[in-house]
């Protein structure tokens, strides 16, 4: 349950940077520590088919020179490919009320933490050349972008997460991570990935958790890799409380008295089997889940990814 001390939930929180800003700056320099000095797509495996020649003319890469053409025909030729699968990166990032939430001992809340890696993976895809595509899951002031690649695209996506607040409850509409994802299911082609960074928590309430999973899996067909990211303030993540304590749901209005030191092993139980359940059916789709708290170093968040895109592309 996303937890928050006891007070009325607004209709909108907006994005609790805490030490997580200017993100411009800190996505960048997330991404280069990650990906210094290495310039190919993150995307591994089969995609490229070769696409015929062309005559050779100045400034075209030497790697696709063809020397067999030369040889035979006295001739300057290039090769040329056809890609047939889509390189883009798809990022959904979860804005509804939970993730305005942040704990004592995180640097921001977790939306901040998750604009943060959504703007470096945005950052790491572009360097390569990998078109970036931005979708919301609630929130107030979004702005989805299509799929783009070039300069202007990481100031746009990096705008349009800045300029977004927390908020809409989705604990009692089953359908609504359906209707958020509709635009990624058809925009998106073979090949893409798709990466939803989300705490998951306000998508478990009643039959949120199954209704997302059916939701979001199904985007594996069709060729498209699938990760998620959970995205937990530590104290969600531990019950780091002590004591008696009222603890209010930033969605759905539950509200909970108890010891929290009582409760702590069931707790944990319960989200480990909320996580695992989700971790089970990416699998079963060929895709992952990764676990982050907003309090742990970005950059080992980001290279974890990276090397899980990598690794379920092979």
């Amino acid at each position: 349950m996303p937890i928050s001390p006891d007070r009325a939930t607004l209709a909108a929180f907006p994005i609790d940077w805490g030490g997580l800003a200017p993100l411009r700056l800190k996505s960048r320099a997330i991404a280069e520590g990650v990906y210094a000095g290495m310039h190919r797509s993150i995307r591994k495996g089969a995609g490229v088919e070769f696409g015929g020649q062309r005559p050779y003319v100045p400034g075209d890469d030497l790697r696709f020179f063809d020397r067999r053409a030369l040889l035979r025909h006295d001739r300057l030729m290039v090769r040329e490919f056809e890609t047939e699968t889509d390189r883009a990166l798809w990022l959904c990032v979860d804005a509804t009320a939970s993730m305005s939430y942040r704990g004592r001992r995180a640097p921001g809340a977790k939306l901040a933490y998750a604009a943060l890696i959504a703007a470096a993976m945005a950052r790491v895809a572009l360097a390569t050349g990998d078109p970036v595509g931005l979708a919301w899951l609630g929130g107030a002031g979004t702005h989805g972008l299509p799929a783009m690649a070039g300069r202007e695209a990481f100031e746009r996506i990096v705008g349009a997460l800045e300029a977004t607040s927390a908020a809409q409850d989705w604990s009692g509409d089953a359908g609504a991570i359906e209707r958020a994802l509709a635009p990624v299911a058809k925009k998106a082609r073979r090949g893409a990935v798709v990466l939803l960074i989300s705490d998951l928590l306000d998508l478990a309430h009643e039959s949120g958790a199954e209704s997302a999973l059916s939701a979001f899996t199904p985007l594996s067909t069709g060729g498209r890799t699938l990760i998620a990211l959970q995205v937990l303030d530590p104290s969600e993540a531990e019950l780091d409380f002590e004591g008696n304590v009222r603890l209010r749901a930033l969605e759905g209005g539950a509200v909970v008295e108890a010891d929290a030191g009582a409760v702590r092993a069931q707790y944990q139980a319960r989200l480990a089997a909320l996580t695992d359940g989700w971790s089970r059916a990416l699998a079963s789709r060929g895709g992952r889940l990764l676990r982050a708290t907003s309090a742990e170093p970005p950059t080992d968040v980001v290279r974890a990814l990276v090397r899980a895109i990598a690794e379920v592309r092979r």
